[in-house]
Parts: C-alpha cells; sequence; structure tokens
C-alpha cells in the first residue's frame, strides 16, 4: 500500500510495466539500439493457456535494432521469452520486414502499416515507439557539429532548419528554444571560422 501525494487515499500495485531502452555503438561502425519489455501482476493471473504467478512475466519481450549512422535499419531480431500463449513467438520474424526503413519522420505510421493487426504483435509494435527515440537519441550525441574538424562553415549552415525544430511542443518553429539553437550555432561558426580559415591556408602551403 502506498498513499499518493495529493490526497489521503490508499493504493494498491496492480501492474506493472518496464521498459528499457538502450543505445550501443559498435566497433563496426553500427549502432545496436535494445529494447526489452517486461509486465508482471502484484496477483495471479489467470490467462487462457495458463496461470502466471505473481511477480512473474506475462510479457517479457526484447528486440535488437540494428541501424547505420543514417538511422536506416540494417537488421533487426525480436525475442519473446514470456508470453501469454505459446503461438505469440511465431510473429517474431515478421520484424525483419522493417529491415531498410529509416527511423525518422512517420516511422511508426509505416511500421504499423506493415505488422498492423494479425501482422504483427502489440506489444512488440509498441516496444518499437521508444526503441526509435533512443536511437534517435543515440546518435545525436554523435552528430557533427559546426566546431568539429573538416565541418564547412558558411552563412547558409547557420540558417538552415534546425533538425529538432517541430518535432515536439517546446521544439516548435519559432519557438524560443529553436531560436535559441540557431542563434547558438551561429556563434559557433563565427567563432571557428578564423580557425577553419587558417588550417585551410596551411594545407594549401
Amino acid at each position: 500500500m502506498s498513499v499518493t501525494s495529493s490526497s489521503a487515499s490508499t493504493r494498491r500495485s496492480l501492474h506493472t510495466r518496464r521498459i528499457e531502452c538502450v543505445g550501443y555503438e559498435r566497433s563496426d561502425g553500427l549502432f545496436d539500439i535494445e529494447g526489452s519489455m517486461r509486465d508482471t501482476k502484484s496477483s495471479d493471473a489467470d490467462l487462457l493457456f495458463k496461470t502466471v504467478p505473481a511477480g512473474a512475466p506475462l510479457h517479457d519481450m526484447r528486440i535488437v535494432v540494428t541501424i547505420d549512422s543514417k538511422l536506416v535499419i540494417r537488421h533487426i531480431e525480436a525475442h519473446t521469452n514470456a508470453s501469454p500463449s505459446r503461438f505469440c513467438t511465431e510473429i517474431n520474424d515478421a520484424y525483419r520486414n522493417l529491415e531498410g526503413l529509416s527511423i525518422g519522420a512517420g516511422f511508426m505510421k509505416e511500421v504499423k502499416s506493415r505488422l498492423t493487426g494479425p501482422k504483427g504483435c502489440t506489444h512488440l509494435t509498441e516496444l518499437l515507439g521508444p526503441i526509435a527515440t533512443t536511437a534517435i537519441q543515440t546518435l545525436m550525441s554523435l552528430r557533427k557539429t559546426p566546431s568539429d574538424p573538416g565541418e564547412s562553415v558558411d552563412g547558409k549552415e547557420a540558417d538552415r532548419v534546425h533538425p529538432m525544430a517541430d518535432t515536439c511542443y517546446a521544439w516548435r518553429a519559432g519557438g524560443e528554444v529553436v531560436q535559441f539553437a540557431t542563434q547558438r550555432r551561429r556563434q559557433m561558426q563565427q567563432r571557428e571560422a578564423p580557425t577553419l580559415d587558417a588550417r585551410h591556408l596551411q594545407e594549401e602551403r
């Protein structure tokens, strides 16, 4: 039993879903994004084919997505370690149909069009949502910035639309966050321009 912070009412846990996603950099230049999902209940669950004891997983599923630096899916594996029935594992290989797809705008819409209803597993498909955002977050820290050696600096680069623009409310185009990010990028490029020009002159000599 626990007490909520907003009232004196008590409550008890009935169901817990835990989702964890981790991004890995591989030695071959690719990236593995591994997501897992686990459902448990606080009391025994009487299912159609079996009874799952309290605390044991109703669902224990894992997806490993291998992507390149452009967020293109090179390989994908779905694993079902626990499920309500033995038939659930039969659909795992269907997720190979996502190979070649790019993670970005419209990704989940395309996933659902390929794996909707009997063509996929509801829970595995849901897991691809946080996996996709984890993939983007994983690569963001590795992407080039204007201060990286070899990156060209010009006015057009500073004024191009920020890749995060309109991805959510905080990053809405024209909002304070986008304006600040654009201004900071322009300032970084202005500071780096003399250094890069000097480097190019030395190379020409």
